[in-house]
């Protein structure tokens, strides 16, 4: 049976290699050994001190000799603070070397500025490198004689380093490219001279400096493509006649009712009249008796009376077989 003085060598090699593990863990060594023999000067305590603030050692590191090779002038504590702040080192460090293999005066501290923005500065660096061409949609327009053109623009742009933060993207150009291409089509005379020369519209849009304010330098704007649309001026006067004639109707109809309201005020009128000529005949009668009875009218005035509206009567039947009989022989 091993006694505890022979038991306390393995015990002393499993602390040793539980604290070789600990500290192969907390402190990379490796990383260490791989920073010192690129030649970047890195202490333990430097990497000590990052796995405290929370920091990722190779996420720093690894650029940090990237930059070195390269020839960069960059410190761990630049590194370390964009880190912190939520940058992605790496893509800095990368734009950093594309600038420096270009010629382009890029900074730390503006590429950093631009990682932070939400921009991609590494796009960004190569876009001033290698130009981006940006293609509009069908951007219309109508001339002066009412036919509609439609233009499709290529914008050869290059990305503006120093206007990259706070300046505008690609939406806004190309929504200042059609405001152009809308008012050069609407200010041309006629459709064939758009026709004509395509080129005018980029020759006029470039002019304007359309690029101001934005994240990028327009380079060029070439008309990929020119078509015909509607004829909006035909369009719009067909509208015009449609809506001249549903007014005129309605003021047809409305001189229409007017005319039919005084008619049936007018029969209204005689139907008012021929009650009052009725309710007049009925007092004929009366008034009859009553000049009799009172002696005004004698016997032989009634009898006169008599005889001319029976003479009336008659005269009255006599017309109406002549107007019969001119209107058979019309007939």
């Amino acid at each position: 049976m091993m006694e505890f003085g022979d038991l306390m060598p393995l015990i002393l090699i499993a602390v040793i290699l539980i604290a070789v593990a600990i500290l192969f863990t907390f402190i990379p060594v490796a990383l260490w050994i791989s920073a010192l023999a690129a030649g970047v000067r890195v202490g333990i305590l430097q990497l000590i001190g990052m796995r405290l603030r929370r920091v990722v050692p190779n996420r720093v590191i690894n650029p940090l000799i990237k930059a070195h090779k390269a020839g960069l002038d960059v410190s761990t504590p630049q590194l370390e603070s964009h880190y912190l702040a939520g940058g992605n080192v790496d893509r800095v460090v990368n734009a950093l070397i594309a600038a420096h293999r270009a010629n382009i005066d890029l900074s730390f501290e503006r590429a950093a500025a631009i990682d932070l923005a939400g921009r991609d500065v590494l796009e960004a660096v190569q876009m001033s490198v290698n130009p981006k061409v940006i293609e509009t949609p069908f951007i219309a327009g109508i001339a002066m004689d009412g036919i509609e053109v439609k233009a499709k623009a290529r914008i050869t742009v290059r990305a503006n380093i120093d206007r990259l933060v706070g300046g505008a993207g690609e939406d806004t150009v190309i929504a200042r490219v059609g405001e152009g291409v809308v008012s050069t089509i609407g200010s041309s005379e006629t459709h064939a001279q758009v026709l004509e020369n395509p080129d005018s519209i980029s020759h006029n849009v470039l002019s304007k400096g359309l690029d101001a304010g934005t994240a990028f330098e327009i380079l060029s704007i070439d008309i990929a493509d020119v078509d015909i649309g509607k004829n909006i001026g035909a369009i719009l006067q067909t509208d015009q006649a449609e809506a001249d004639k549903n007014i005129a109707q309605a003021k047809a109809e409305e001189r229409r009712a007017m005319a039919v309201a005084q008619e049936q005020e007018m029969v209204a009128r005689v139907q008012e009249m021929r009650a009052k000529v009725v309710e007049a005949e009925a007092e004929v009668p009366q008034a009859l008796a009553e000049a009799l009875r009172s002696g005004k009218m004698g016997v032989m005035d009634y009898m006169n009376y008599q005889n001319i509206d029976a003479d009336t009567d008659m005269r009255d039947s006599i017309g109406k077989l002549t107007k019969d009989d001119h209107d058979e022989n019309d007939k």
